[in-house]
């Protein structure tokens, strides 16, 4: 068997990265893609390597010559490697560098490989060692994906080819990607794919596809080509600078895996059938028919603008049942924690471990901090009222629940809190966000006119994005009946800072309230249900929760880092390590796990359970 790198592109859409070199010199994580592909293939018995090159060819030919012809190498088998060059390289496509080495293609059995490929070393010996003579290894479609996709029969024989005109996005469920690694056959070659490849070009031209004859021997309807679907192997192809940062990120060692994920915060549907419990949703919501009401609206919402503030603030009083002078919409709850702490001023009390963007936007030297001693970081109203008595602060910030821990402090008691501010002149500031997934969470918010008029100096604040389960529409709010407060938020905030898809969320929220409401229901049983399951798990003492979270302590022999690798490298499962939180037991070891949907929950715990010792 031999091997076939076609590597003559010009790679124009990854910029500075391929002005002096060609794609499959560009390095990922340090290491160049050819070195990887090359290492790959030298663990196989192949009897040759041909490359064709083309744009900057001359630079590559030197460099792997230099590398893997003139030097011994102790970490490579030796590689017969042979170049055909392609001059007209920017006026042709892939299917003639392919011509350019037909007659070596009819001489051996081929694997036929793009030199802009990262995959996992798995994958070679995956298409090298099945018994199929010619086969394509293919991948389940994904939003990430482009190029030629192929449908598969039951035995799958690769059936068709879809160009990208014909793509349908009608048809994905029944899609498969390329991954433009093929074995052929050489008397597949030499009967099947060389004539037609030789009639193809004569008729049709040199800027075309190889794929392109592989969709016309597909319609005779003999089944010579195979699909191997790669399952969850890693694969990525990278044609410009975003598919490389994605391929760094996904095949990064594990000293910076996780600093390339989480730095990432979010846009997690770009890596291929990863599950996300780092990042907080509600599984639930919205119902499909809210659904399927926003995409029948999808293409007025993309192509009309979205209204104003004073709209906005009208359709959010609406919704969430606030009068307009006591409320503000953003652009997610980020934006108006940003106005929100640049409007506070003097010293400010937080509670720790909690969600860091409050305090990581006010000065550290006006922060006063209450950190829970006990183990499963518990506290109450009446803690934060003895705690704060003479501090002479005027600001408490409160999470309730609290992020990471999940504390919860009753309605009651946070009214009782709410009362003892008034009394000291403190502003109460009070973030909901994850209050919808408490239990009796139909009576735990604070947004209404009653209690707002009752405590002038609180303001409640609210993620929208998490509670509903949008948070691709970013979409909060912030409440108080401190009228002025609320009219500088607003000034401070563009006119124009929400789109219009979230726009119309609000507009149409209340037809669909009956069914968030069963969802959130729904959400409380679930969450009841993955405690029990996450309590199986021996290395982790679970805490107590009412958000859609759990912190969890990782107990000997095990390392948080350790456990989010293994998670993210054996089963592309994401999860948060919190351990180097502020206000956390720095000689303790902490995950926050979020909750998801019942299946997704099933496969985190399976996976877990494979790391028990």
């Amino acid at each position: 068997m031999q091997a076939i790198i076609l590597a003559a592109g010009m790679g124009r859409r990854l910029g500075e990265y391929t002005k002096d070199n060609t794609k499959c010199m560009v390095p990922v994580n340090g290491v160049r893609l050819i070195d990887r592909l090359l290492g790959q293939l030298s663990k196989q018995s192949l009897n040759r390597v041909i490359i064709v090159v083309g744009y900057k060819g001359k630079e590559l030919r030197e460099y792997i010559e230099s590398t893997y012809l003139l030097k011994p190498s102790t970490h490579h088998s030796p590689l017969k490697i042979e170049f055909a060059e392609n001059p007209v390289y920017d006026k042709t496509n892939n299917i003639y560098s392919l011509a350019l080495v037909k007659d070596k293609l009819q001489e051996d059995d081929t694997l036929l490989i793009e030199s802009d490929l990262i995959f996992s070393d798995r994958i070679i010996p995956m298409i090298a060692e099945n018994p199929y003579p010619n086969l394509a290894l293919v991948a389940k479609y994904e939003t990430w994906m482009d190029g030629t996709m192929v449908r598969l029969d039951d035995d799958q024989n690769i059936v068709n080819f879809i160009s990208k005109d014909a793509f349908d996005y009608n048809e994905v469920d029944s899609y498969y990607k390329t991954v433009n690694i093929y074995k052929l056959s050489r008397q597949f070659s030499q009967q099947k794919y060389v004539p037609f490849l030789d009639a193809y070009t004569k008729a049709v031209g040199n800027n075309e596809y190889y794929e392109n004859v592989l969709r016309i021997i597909s319609l005779l309807n003999n089944h010579d080509m195979k699909a191997l679907p790669i399952g969850n192997e890693k694969w990525y192809e990278i044609d410009d600078k975003q598919d490389l940062d994605i391929a760094e990120a996904l095949f990064a060692d594990e000293k910076d895996v996780l600093r390339k994920y989480y730095g990432r915060y979010g846009g997690f549907w770009r890596f291929p059938q990863m599950l996300d419990f780092c990042y907080l949703v509600n599984p639930y919501f919205p119902s499909k028919r809210m659904k399927d009401e926003l995409r029948a609206n999808f293409d007025t919402l993309l192509t009309e603008y979205p209204s104003g503030m004073k709209v906005n603030t009208l359709i959010a009083s609406k919704s969430f049942g606030v009068s307009e002078p006591y409320i503000v919409p953003g652009n997610g709850a980020a934006e108006l924690i940003k106005v929100l702490m640049e409007d506070t001023l003097g010293r400010t009390g937080f509670i720790r471990p909690t969600f860091e963007e409050y305090p990581n936007r006010y000065d550290k030297n006006q922060q006063v901090t209450f950190e829970p001693k006990n183990a499963d970081y518990r506290y109450t109203a009446d803690d934060l009222m003895t705690y704060f008595a003479d501090k002479e602060i005027q600001q408490l910030m409160v999470i309730n629940p609290d992020n990471p821990s999940g504390n919860f402090i009753p309605k009651n008691d946070i009214l009782r809190l709410a009362q003892w501010c008034e009394e000291r002149n403190i502003r109460l500031i009070v973030d909901e966000s994850f209050v919808d997934f408490s239990e009796d969470y139909a009576n735990n918010s604070l947004l209404c006119d009653e209690i707002l008029k009752t405590y002038p100096h609180m303001a409640v604040m609210k993620s929208i994005s998490k509670s509903y389960g949008v948070p691709g529409l970013r979409l909060g709010i912030l409440c108080s009946a401190d009228k002025d407060l609320i009219a500088r938020i607003k000034k401070e905030v563009s006119i124009w800072n929400m789109n219009s898809f979230a726009e119309f969320f609000m507009q149409i929220y209340n037809k669909y309230e009956k069914d968030y409401l069963r969802a959130c229901d729904k959400f409380v049983a679930e969450r009841a249900d993955f405690e029990q399951q996450l309590r199986q798990i021996t290395f982790f003492h679970v805490m107590p929760s009412q958000a859609n979270y759990f912190l969890c302590e990782v107990l000997p022999p095990y390392k948080a880092s350790e456990i989010v690798i293994y998670m993210l490298k054996q089963h592309n499962i994401l999860t948060r390590d919190c351990s180097l939180k502020p206000g956390l037991d720095p000689t303790k070891q902490y995950m926050r796990i979020a909750v998801r949907d019942h299946e997704d929950n099933t496969r985190l715990v399976e996976g877990l359970k494979t790391l028990i010792k």
